[in-house]
């Protein structure tokens, strides 16, 4: 399903080395070379510098170095899904979770569900919250993932091509690390965040966010934003290591086990609820409606 020299080319960039390379394929140092030289002609790039320390990926070796990996695990949990649709349940809902789009509160709700849809099952889809990820997983909703529960706003379903279905409104919480001095507190001020950096989603990402952020530049400047790309791991990680504040959702309070998230006096809140496909076909359609009158009854 992709060129077999890609893993190739990862593991010696893993290891920096075509000697080291071979032994861990198993193959001759020779074929290693053939192959990276190859891989080396048909992208028209150089990806390693020859040095007398060892291989060193050029600019070009890094940017591919990334993207490889990506595509390598993509390819083969597409595998797992191909091989999973060809048991698939026509009754079967599944429901794509991360660390990010937890499924607990769908599992919460699912006695209710089953009320109305009694005959309704639905499997837990794993995948890694990546910006990657999320424009192939939300525009192509109903191939292998047929729900997702998450944040969400019109803009953000506009740029997904995808539609939401609001379940509850989600208040702004405030993550930090469990050693900061704000993490001995239950609840919090915005004067409380006074002398503080606090992480915001970029600019026009959500209006929700834009509008707590026009609220902090015009009337608490003491507050500094530092804005980042994209919800992931990697930013849980950042407030961890930076002492930074994070802009959070009470349903992220599990995501990094050394974050507190607290909840914070204040009147902002974001929808929360299902993203499904823009046309939803007739079976996610009769979950959809069940799960909406189960919020009703929460």
């Amino acid at each position: 399903m992709y060129n077999p020299q890609l893993e190739t080319f990862l593991r010696v960039a893993d290891v920096g080395s075509f000697n080291k390379a071979a032994e861990e394929c198993y193959i001759t140092p020779t074929a290693v070379i053939k192959q990276i030289n190859l891989l080396e002609a048909s992208l028209d790039v150089k990806l390693f510098e020859r040095t007398h320390r060892g291989l060193l990926l050029t600019k070009a070796g890094k940017s591919l170095y990334q993207d490889a990996k990506y595509v390598i695990q993509y390819c083969q949990e597409s595998v797992i899904r191909a091989k999973n649709a060809m048991q698939e349940d026509n009754n079967v809902i599944r429901i794509g979770s991360s660390p990010m789009t937890p499924a607990q509160l769908l599992m919460q709700m699912w006695p209710k569900i089953q009320t109305w849809c009694p005959d309704l099952k639905f499997q837990i889809v794993p995948f890694e919250n990546t910006p990657q990820n999320a424009r192939e997983i939300l525009a192509n909703l109903e191939k292998n993932i047929d729900v997702v529960a998450g944040i969400f706003d019109e803009t953000m379903l506009d740029l997904r091509g995808c539609a939401g279905l609001e379940l509850s409104r989600e208040p702004f919480y405030c993550a930090v690390s469990i050693h900061h001095p704000l993490a001995a507190k239950d609840s919090l001020t915005i004067h409380d965040l006074y002398g503080e950096n606090l992480l915001l989603m970029k600019r026009n990402w959500s209006h929700y966010v834009d509008e707590l952020r026009d609220e902090i530049w015009k009337n608490h400047s003491q507050i500094h934003i530092v804005d980042f790309d994209f919800y992931s791991m990697d930013v849980f990680n950042r407030c961890e290591n930076s002492n930074h504040v994070l802009l959070a959702i009470p349903g992220w309070a599990n995501v990094h086990p050394l974050l507190k998230v607290i909840p914070v006096e204040w009147d902002y809140s974001i929808p929360y609820g299902l993203l499904h496909a823009s046309k939803p076909s007739a079976r996610v359609k009769k979950f959809l409606d069940a799960a909406e009158k189960a919020s009703k009854q929460s």
